[in-house]
């Protein structure tokens, strides 16, 4: 098999252009798949590690004020393996360098350091001292984004007093791998953190000695959490329990949770795409190697070599580009994939995000390369084995042409001898050019769907913070407060305008299904805070009954007219049954509205609210945050503005890598396919184009056959992929989204702008190679080759 190696590894070395660019496209999608699986896996399993070294725990409450007596209870519930007792609190902070008020959470700890459910990773310092209540450890993230440092002192009042904490330590949780502050779904770092302090501090600041109004349950193996929460509910609804509920509910692990399953899906999609061409540039180009090396292989079997020699000789021609594609990918994969748990590790607050390549994830890399290379070749190999040497002695037989569209008597003198000649080529080879036109539109469709999430995000924000959301400041009450504090909010200076609303926890029942959920009621929904779907249409609420999100009516089962059991979880926890009034489509979590005299009506509890949203004057706003850094009742404020550019900070790394990484494999997509049937078609036509020549044609002249027909085919397939990214966008957006969010369809013309241009360019580039080769083509040569 000596001469057969020989003969594989100069035609390889005739063909290298094209065989690179197939193993270009094998490693894209091979990187693809590599990065994404190595990323998946990192991500599952330093979360596991990370739970379960820090002991997350598996079910979660909040209580207004409960006796520690009650863990003994709790231990006694069957299913229950540990539990913790903690003191939570919110409260307003001031921070030394940020002049509006920042919000923080106080989180309970032991006094003396010991193993505990939803421990502290200690990055920096030291763990509290007993006997220095003022003594904190601060989120890690909070920290780096006020530049504070060990030592620092940073204000806060708890339970109306004022408190100067002093940072001892720099910290994290499993509890806050992503940490948003309490109702909103986009991180603002510099302006909420959390802090953890020690129990004796935190029980005397808040005059909660002997309670707790926060636990923490880990369950043991099997056991129920249905039942726990069950149990928990009953024992606890007397101590103003907001609910149980489990790992599933919990933010910062549905988050994370909701990224991997993300991760997942791009898994399958592009590499199916980048392998699917591989597939189809290896069937032309064998098929046409095939083709010319009729002889040979009529040669090669006249002297001795059987089938099973000659098929796996020109398997080699596939097996050989797609290995090294499967290499190269396999590294280019490795280094992607560290890069993206880089970025993944600015998202999400890990103690350490370790980055686990796998050998499985090579093996199975190179199993999906070696099977496009299989399918890719299968045809043609067969092709080869199945010709007998004296039918490969002659040459094929020519096919059998009739006149196209164009070869009409009425449109030989209107359109030139080049144009009738491409138009014809294609009609010949109908299928040949549908398929091209697929190959090069998947690489449009790509480009389209990389930076669908740009135009998806984009939107997210013009609908929740310049339309949805109109104030500059949202401040929420550590309690219900008469409406009558809305006189004391006007009369404060730089106070602008004001909306009072009230947010209700609650349980929903329809049938068998339940959910926790914040009842919203608003005074209206055409000021500051706007009632706006995924399309940016207002809605106004129903008279009677609630307005819910339709990923919430989903997820209860109901639709406007059904009925729906609303048990309150705090107040007089009264229970009434409420019409749906109807639905809205946000794009961000699950909401439930209702007028704030019907919400009064139900609870019994009338003229209340627990929250503001508030336009200020930036003239006076300083003055104004001084004022609210003391006022005792204020749990907390949130910038509209300073959460948009925490926001937009965070997403700008990944969607500028995102889109890098998807521009380049796209155009190493549409290079390889226009470049190989550029190639191919020279290969084919190189006599045709000599004599061509020889005619008197000019070498811009067959140019403008050659590269015309490429052209024409990558001009059909801009529209086409077009099309295939829209529909590869819609179900991206309905892969991606989740309870949390959802991802709107839209796009932006700069998307397709975009698109068109970076093929554009890599068609001329390409174009332009092809160009230099058909220069330099030697027509005596060709001429006198026998067809």
């Amino acid at each position: 098999m000596k001469q057969l190696e020989r003969k594989l590894l100069r035609e390889l070395l005739r063909m290298k252009s094209q065989m690179l660019a197939v193993a270009a496209v094998v490693a894209c999608g091979i990187s693809v798949f590599v990065s994404m699986s190595s990323v998946e896996y990192s991500l599952k399993a330093t979360r596991s590690q990370y739970y379960s070294e820090y002991r997350f725990a598996d079910i979660f409450m909040q209580a207004k004020r409960a006796p520690e007596a009650m863990l003994e209870s709790v231990r006694r519930i069957k299913g229950v393996a540990a539990v913790r007792s903690r003191i939570v609190a919110s409260v307003t902070l001031d921070v030394p360098g940020l002049n509006e008020p920042a919000s923080g959470k106080l989180v309970s700890m032991p006094d003396r350091r010991r193993p505990v459910l939803n421990d502290v990773f200690l990055r920096e310092g030291r763990y509290m001292e007993p006997g220095h209540p003022e003594e904190v450890i601060a989120s890690e993230t909070f920290m780096e984004a006020n530049g504070l440092r060990l030592g620092d002192h940073v204000g806060a009042v708890i339970n109306g007093r004022w408190k100067e904490l002093v940072i001892v330590g720099k910290g994290l949780s499993p509890e806050y791998i992503y940490e948003v502050p309490p109702g909103a779904f986009f991180p603002d770092n510099r302006r909420f953190g959390v802090f953890w302090m020690s129990r004796d501090a935190l029980e005397s600041a808040l005059d909660m000695a002997g309670a707790f109004n926060d636990l923490s349950i880990t369950l043991a193996h099997r056991a129920s959490e249905k039942d726990v929460i069950r149990r928990l509910d009953d024992m606890f609804s007397r101590y103003g329990s907001l609910g149980a509920y489990g790992r599933s509910e919990q933010l910062s692990d549905r988050f994370i949770s909701d990224e991997i399953k993300q991760v997942g899906i791009q898994i399958t999609v592009l590499p199916t795409i980048f392998l699917a061409v591989a597939v189809f540039l290896l069937n032309i180009v064998l098929k046409r190697l095939v083709s010319t090396q009729r002889d040979q292989i009529a040669v090669m079997k006249a002297m001795g070599y059987t089938n099973e020699e000659v098929g796996i000789h020109y398997l080699g021609f596939a097996m050989v580009p797609v290995l090294v594609g499967a290499v190269a990918g396999t590294a280019l994969g490795a280094w992607l994939g560290l890069g993206l748990t880089g970025v993944y590790e600015d998202f999400y607050n890990f103690a350490e995000l370790i980055y686990y390549f796998r050998f499985e994830d090579v093996a199975l890399s190179v199993l999906l390369s070696a099977g496009a290379a299989l399918v890719g070749a299968l045809s043609a190999v067969s092709q080869a084995v199945a010709l007998p040497p004296a039918e490969g002695m002659r040459p094929e037989t020519p096919a059998v042409y009739k006149p196209g569209v164009l070869d009409r008597k009425q449109f030989q003198k209107k359109i030139p001898v080049s144009i009738r000649i491409i138009v014809r080529n294609l009609e010949r080879r109908k299928l040949k050019a549908a398929i091209s036109v697929l190959m090069i539109a998947f690489a449009v469709a790509i480009l389209i769907a990389g930076r669908y999430s740009y135009d998806a995000v984009n939107h997210i924000m013009l609908v929740e913070f310049s339309e949805k959301h109109r104030e500059d400041l949202t401040v929420i009450f550590n309690e219900s407060r008469p409406s009558s504090v809305q006189y004391d909010i006007a009369a404060l200076d730089g106070v602008l305008e004001q909306e009072f609303y009230r947010a209700e926890s609650a349980r929903l029942v329809h049938e068998h299904r339940s959910r926790r959920q914040s009842i919203t009621g608003l005074k209206t929904v055409d000021g500051l805070r706007r009632l706006v779907d995924a399309h940016n249409r207002q809605l106004q609420l129903p008279e009677n009954g609630l307005l819910l999100t339709t990923t919430l009516a989903n997820v209860l089962g109901v639709s406007p007219g059904d009925t729906l059991t609303i048990e309150f979880l705090e107040g007089k926890r009264r229970t009434v049954r409420v019409p749906v009034g109807g639905t809205i489509d946000e794009l961000l979590g699950l909401s439930a509205y209702i007028r704030i005299e019907n919400l009064d009506r139900l609870t019994h509890d009338e003229d209340m609210v627990n929250a503001a949203y508030l336009r200020i004057d930036e003239v006076k706003a300083e003055k104004l945050f001084a004022d609210f850094k003391e006022m005792p009742e204020v749990a907390g404020t949130s910038m509209l503005k300073a959460m948009q550019e925490s926001f937009e900070e965070l997403i700008a790394e990944s969607m500028t890598t995102s889109t890098v990484i998807l521009t380049t494999f796209a155009s190493i997509l549409a290079f390889a396919v226009v470049y190989n049937g550029a190639r191919i078609s020279l290969s084919e036509r190189a006599r045709e184009l000599s004599s061509l020549r020889v005619l008197g044609l000019t070498r811009q002249e067959i140019a403008v056959i050659l590269l015309g027909e490429q052209a024409i085919l990558t001009i059909f397939a801009i529209p086409v992929g077009f099309l295939i990214g829209i529909g590869l966008s819609v179900l991206l957006a309905l892969g991606l989204s989740s309870e949390l969010y959802r991802m709107p369809v839209v796009f932006s013309s700069f998307n397709f702008v975009f698109a068109l241009i970076v093929i554009v360019i890599v068609a001329i580039l390409s174009g332009a190679m092809v160009h230099f080769r058909l220069n330099r083509l030697d027509m005596i040569a060709v001429l006198k080759t026998r067809e």
